[in-house]
């Protein structure tokens, strides 16, 4: 059985840390432990830790301690006096602790940088061979032709195979797109059948330094911007030229290189990163030590909205020549990068194939990042549409950045064009302003309709039609009507609104599915080793045994939607039998009504908190109970429990809550918290989109 697997090259910058960073996101999704060993890393400053292994363990929040993630600094490794045989033997120590503790372990080669590399591709061979992991094998088409790129992939099989050494597949990284399909064709025509072939075509994203990269290869003082140090650059210009044709070169995420004395192309290029009409510029760097004139320096520090500008001592000709060389890396700051990383991993590698050939242990249950694996690939499975009214909140924004990045939905944002397009450009981020579906309410050409269709619907309870125009340019209704329309699949608000904002128009509107009488809510709680879900938390106050009945049973629906087997405990304050009382008896009596309408739902209650999650107290209080000590779904008494349970936990044990989740609406209408993080609204989004594809 194969516990491990070594993902090797033997040129340096091959973009391995895409394939180490896909393959632990796949095996997180299938068990719980996983874990990372570089053996040889290339720290060069002793205070300093490797970036690639301290955004490994971050990203993933794997539970392996930076000291054991490694054995050997590469400096370390080549002005060792001892021999080989030792070395291997302390590399296998270390890692054989670490394996002990883990389901599967993905091993990551050396970077093979600078003197030494045949030195380095011995001791990589020696290393997977002694450690028992097979090979993945990177190969990079960074500037090679396809024949030069065919000829280094075959040598370096047949290297590993002479050292006797098992290869899973072969991958070719940073591919010209143009020539990926007849790279891969050539490769599987003369590799074995049974190898692993995958290209992946170049991603500008991963291969462009950001602004802080450029500053310290660079050396250079920031002067305004630092907080946007993380804005991408894919192209550079020397701003040499008139402004009316420097204007003319700008493109997405340019770099703008030019002395400090040129104010006119320091203040071109911030009015330009202003307007509408020009993309996005990431920073400027101003050569030769010089700085703008005293009145430029007062101009650019009252505006708004400022992109990052460092000074550097270097000449133009040094600067733009060390920019060029500068190879850009996935750092613990840039999750950006992170996501891409993966994303081209899922889309270009064979994942069945590759799990095909590497047996991994299977967890019985479902853990966090299971869960929100499965979460984003059900969303893709088939792309919803999905509106967001509140447009121009920030933290809108960057989701919707990470949202379209990932490609999991398409998204329509309400609000002021204008406005929302100034806010993109003053966060720095990477959404195309012209694709982009923007709706102002009142100016859209669905207006005049929905008011219409919100008249017809809403006259009966004394709605007008100048009533129904002041209502249509609200967000929340016009949102709802474009999802009630059917021109957006579901919606997401509750950023900036209250609950009572957002659901009021669904309420009003979209309404209830048949059979249901009350909309309730549930999170996806995910604790540190399974997720289970909470219900009601965020809309009734105090429902009765019949709502508490729906509410259990759209729980339960819901759960067994989202791959979570439902049990379901009915909370209350005492356990079974034990206890008496008029709110023993409401959950008593909707347990029953649950139990009459699905008997085949299992079901527990009233069962206390501890008895319905602890095994032993469960076995103790309710004997033979399947629900009792292993419940999936918790239903509270009221919101008043719900709401401070479900914030106690999430607090108490950095459980991630992901939700709420409205349940029993026609169509999906989900609310946010107004204290939402981006990674909630993400979520969220994610949710509603696996709703949508019931409707």
């Amino acid at each position: 059985m194969t516990k491990n697997i070594f993902i090797a090259s033997a040129e340096p910058y091959t973009g391995k840390s895409v394939i180490a960073f896909g393959m632990i996101n796949m095996l997180l999704a299938k068990t719980q432990k996983v874990g990372y060993f570089k053996p040889i890393i290339a720290q060069d400053d002793p205070n300093k830790k490797d970036e690639h292994v301290e955004a490994m363990l971050d990203y993933f929040s794997l539970p392996v301690n930076y000291e054991d993630a490694f054995a050997f600094t590469r400096q370390e490794m080549l002005h060792q006096s001892e021999d080989s045989g030792t070395i291997i033997n302390t590399i296998i120590s270390k890692y054989k602790k670490l394996e002990d503790n883990y389901d599967f372990t993905v091993i990551e080669g050396s970077d093979f940088l600078g003197e030494g590399m045949a030195f380095e591709f011995e001791s990589n061979a020696l290393m997977a061979k002694n450690l028992g992991a097979p090979v993945l094998i990177v190969v990079s088409g960074k500037n090679k032709t396809a024949s030069q790129l065919f000829k280094s992939a075959i040598n370096i099989y047949r290297n590993f195979l002479l050292r006797d050494v098992q290869v899973l597949g072969v991958v070719a990284n940073m591919v010209n797109p143009e020539e990926a399909e007849r790279i891969k064709q050539a490769l599987s025509n003369q590799l074995p059948a049974e190898l692993l072939i995958a290209v992946i075509p170049t991603e500008t994203g991963l291969q462009s330094p950001t602004m802080k990269e450029i500053t310290l290869a660079l050396g250079g003082e920031v002067l305004f911007g630092s907080e946007l140090l993380d804005n991408q650059v894919d192209n550079f210009v020397t701003g040499a030229m008139m402004l009316p044709n420097f204007l003319r070169h700008i493109k997405d995420n340019l770099l703008i290189v030019t002395p400090g004395d040129r104010g006119d192309i320091i203040i071109g290029a911030l009015q330009a990163n202003l307007s509408a009409n020009y993309p996005k510029i990431a920073g400027i760097v101003l050569t030769a030590g010089s700085l703008p004139d005293e009145p430029i320096i007062k101009l650019i520090e009252g505006l708004q909205t400022i992109i990052p500008i460092i000074a550097v001592q270097k000449g133009t000709f040094e600067t733009t020549t060390t920019i060029g060389g500068i190879h850009s890396k996935i750092t613990i700051e840039n999750k950006k990068k992170i996501a891409v990383a993966i994303e081209l991993f899922e889309k270009y590698v064979d994942i069945k194939a590759l799990d095909d050939k590497i047996i991994t242990f299977s967890y019985q249950g479902i853990t966090p990042h299971m869960f929100q694996y499965q979460l984003v690939k059900w969303a893709k499975r088939d792309k919803k549409h999905i509106v967001l009214p509140e447009g121009n909140d920030e933290r809108i924004l960057k989701a919707v950045e990470k949202l379209i990045t990932q490609d999991i939905v398409d998204i329509t944002l309400l609000g002021d064009p204008i406005e929302i397009t100034n806010t993109i450009k003053r966060l720095g981020l990477n959404l195309d302003t012209n694709t982009l579906k923007i709706h102002n309410p009142g100016q859209s050409a669905h207006y005049n309709d929905y008011v219409n269709t919100l008249h017809e619907l809403r006259k009966a309870k004394n709605v007008n039609l100048e009533m129904a125009r002041d209502m249509m340019t609200d967000v929340s209704y016009f949102g709802t009507m474009m999802v009630y329309k059917g021109d957006a699949d579901g919606m997401v608000s509750g950023a900036v609104h209250t609950t009572q904002h957002t659901i009021r128009p669904a309420l009003q509107f979209v309404k209830t599915k048949p059979g249901v009488s009350v909309v309730s809510s549930i999170f996806f709680m995910c604790l540190p080793e399974r997720v289970a879900i909470f219900g009601d938390c965020a809309v009734n106050p105090n429902p009765t045994a019949q709502q508490l009945a729906e509410i259990a049973i759209s729980s339960a629906e819901s759960s067994a939607k989202f791959g979570i087997e439902p049990r379901i405990a009915m909370l209350s304050y005492s356990s079974g039998t034990s206890g008496e009382g008029e709110d023993v008896e409401r959950v008593r009596e909707a347990t029953a009504i649950v139990k009459a309408r699905h008997p085949e739902l299992k079901i527990e209650g009233p069962i206390q908190y501890d008895a319905a999650v602890d095994p032993l107290v469960g076995k103790q209080k309710l004997p033979g109970s399947e629900v009792a000590g292993r419940a999936s779904v918790l239903i509270f008494p009221d919101l008043n429990t719900g709401n401070n349970t479900y914030k106690a936990v999430q607090r108490e044990t950095g459980a991630l809550a992901i939700g709420p989740m409205l349940q029993g609406l026609n169509k999906p209408i989900n609310d946010l918290s107004r204290g939402c993080t981006v990674d909630d609204i993400f979520n969220t989004v994610v949710i509603t989109a696996i709703q949508c594809q019931d409707n």
